[in-house]
């Protein structure tokens, strides 16, 4: 067996441990779900030996009629017992496998939204996606499958051989075990061979179903480039070895499904010839024959099934193997064990000797230091890549600093937990991704159990009531998948009421006005005044006609702060802000646009 291989059926044994502790919860019906297995067996199995009683005295010219009634009697109640009693062991079981089912899902969502930002940032939605699908179909199919159907049969042929082997010769006996025993192996050895093709088709399934969500989130980037044949090819160049694998597997299969039948096919006739060499030399009746005949048709089933079933749960622990490894990725930024709750109404933050680099290699941030007083503004600008937006996402604790601290009123973040930090920011991003819902729920989702009159306040502070009130379906209106169906300034619109809902201690601006209009911008700059009015407030802007009244304005460059000051101040040294500026007015300027007195009234005024 290959390491790989030996590597596979380990994980598959883990996955099996994994999901113990999911089961046994339920206990009480596990164990009353295998009393009503283990006894519509028993009633099964004493389904031929009723036959062959009636069969008997049936063949006996002087039987009195009561007896061949007691015995069909019993036999249609033992083939009532065994219906019914599986019908009872499947309705007690159903909670425990959807159970099982909905607490892995559960498990599993649950983590990946404890995973830190790098995971997602790195993943493919489309294969982690259809990872979850079949990982939690292969545990259904597990529990249902293998629980009562593997264990069932193998007790039926325990108790089957038990039966032969107490009332005929051994022959029989060794002739069903050696039939079983070569099913079994044979189905093993192919099954074996098969699930390296079926791994195969798993990961061309997941890698074509990953480009094909990617192409459809990216539609319109698609459709600007003329694209659509290059996707369908990539889809397809997939689809293509996805092809050729399971052509392999079905062949594989007709292969294991031949091999069986002539195992089947063998051992019956096997069985038969000594059944009818015992009846010629009269150590047998046509009972006998009968039972006999009807305990290796009444295994054939089970056990052609469980052959399928053996095979399904290969595939079921491949599939459910592939889940639980995302259980298994780390998180990358976790909360201290003696983390503190943080609470606080107007802290200070401080960004103390950062150093940070995204991949270990290009570094972002270089030994910066800033400070924003409680209830102050401090405004960040620079050029593109010099680590503005870096510092929401460290103060977020999306990633942890690589050398300095980020303190929050002296504590480090790292030793708050990530909830209640978080529970203390909120962000207007520059772009805002909502989700496929309505207008009311993507701006409810800053504070779930707001009233709908504090909704409606905080659409109307962002400047939303107008544009909702045109809508034939008001906040019901569906904004479709990352809210495209509303316009770039819609969209941060949206942004801007769902920090105002939140109301939270520290506010950051990123680029929050960046895709309004003029006229809008002033309005919502006046609500974004009045919110950060007594609040701690990071600004990170490129207009600078937006920071203007900031209590402090820091220019970064590389990662590093190469000016800071008040706005006069920094216009008055001449250095890089105010060639900053003067290019941006120049700007303005040339489009026509409203321009000095006028210009800088486009500004924050704060409280």
């Amino acid at each position: 067996m290959l390491a790989s291989e030996q590597d596979e059926n380990r994980a598959g044994r883990s996955a099996l441990w994994m999901l113990f502790p999911l089961i046994w919860r339920f206990k009480g019906r596990v164990l009353l779900a295998m009393a009503c297995m283990m006894l519509g067996k028993a009633a099964a199995v004493s389904v031929p030996l009723y036959l062959k009683d009636a069969v008997d005295r049936l063949s006996m010219p002087a039987t009195a009629l009561v007896v061949p009634v007691l015995a069909l009697t019993g036999y249609g109640l033992a083939r009532l017992l065994s219906g019914v009693l599986g019908e009872l062991r499947d309705a007690v079981f159903a909670r425990v496998i959807q159970g099982a089912v909905r607490q892995a899902a559960l498990d599993v969502f649950r983590h990946l939204l404890r995973l830190s930002l790098r995971f997602h940032l790195e993943r493919q939605t489309g294969g982690v996606s259809r990872d979850i699908e079949r990982g939690t179909k292969g545990i259904g199919f597990l529990l249902n499958f293998a629980v009562f159907n593997i264990l069932p049969t193998l007790l039926e042929i325990g108790m089957v051989t038990a039966i032969l082997l107490q009332r005929y010769a051994w022959a029989f006996a060794a002739v069903t075990l050696a039939t079983m025993a070569s099913y079994i192996v044979y189905t093993l050895l192919v099954t074996e061979w098969r699930s390296g093709y079926r791994r195969r088709m798993n990961e061309l399934d997941s890698q074509a179903n990953a480009k094909a969500i990617d192409a459809l989130l990216n539609y319109e980037t698609v459709k600007y480039f003329g694209n659509e044949a290059h996707e369908a090819a990539r889809y397809d160049r997939n689809l293509a070895a996805w092809e050729a694998s399971a052509i392999k597997n079905q062949v594989a299969l007709s292969l294991l499904n031949a091999g069986q039948a002539a195992i089947i096919a063998c051992g019956i006739s096997w069985i038969m010839v000594l059944a009818a060499q015992g009846v010629v030399a009269g150590s047998m009746t046509v009972g006998d024959v009968v039972l006999v005949a009807t305990f290796i048709t009444q295994l054939y089933g089970p056990l052609t099934f469980l052959g399928f079933v053996y095979r399904e749960v290969k595939h079921a622990l491949i599939d459910i193997e592939r889940m639980f490894k995302l259980l298994g990725v780390r998180a990358e930024v976790m909360d201290a064990p003696d983390a503190q709750a943080l609470s606080a109404s107007c802290p200070a933050v401080r960004f103390e000797a950062l150093s940070f680099a995204y991949d270990g290699q290009r570094p972002i941030l270089s030994g910066l230091s800033l400070e924003i007083p409680g209830g102050k503004t401090l405004a960040v600008v620079g050029p593109s890549g010099a680590g503005k937006s870096t510092l929401s996402r460290l103060l977020f604790r999306f990633y942890d600093v690589g050398q300095g601290a980020i303190l929050i009123d002296g504590v480090d973040i790292r030793g708050l937990s990530q909830d209640t930090l978080r529970a203390h920011i909120g962000i207007v991003p520059q772009e805002a991704v909502l989700f496929n819902d309505s207008l009311y729920h993507n701006i409810a989702y800053a504070k779930p159990g707001a009233c709908r009159e504090e909704v409606i306040a905080a659409a109307t502070a962002a400047h939303l009531r107008d544009f909702v009130a045109a809508l034939p379906d008001g906040f019901d209106t569906q904004v479709g998948e990352r809210g495209l169906k509303l316009s770039g300034g819609e969209k941060q619109r949206v942004a801007i009421a769902r920090a105002l809902l939140k109301n939270p201690p520290i506010l950051i601006f990123d680029e929050a006005t960046s895709s309004l209009d003029s006229r809008t911008e002033q309005a919502i700059q006046r609500a974004l005044a009045e919110a950060s009015a007594n609040r701690t407030t990071l600004i990170i802007a490129h207009r600078l006609s937006t920071i203007v009244d900031a209590d402090e304005i820091a220019v970064l460059d590389e990662g590093r702060v190469v000016e800071r000051g008040r706005h006069a101040d920094l216009l008055a040294q001449g250095g890089r802000y105010a060639e900053m500026w003067r290019l941006q007015r120049a700007d303005v300027e040339t489009a026509g646009a409203p321009t000095d007195k006028a210009w800088q009234s486009w500004t924050v005024v704060q409280g």
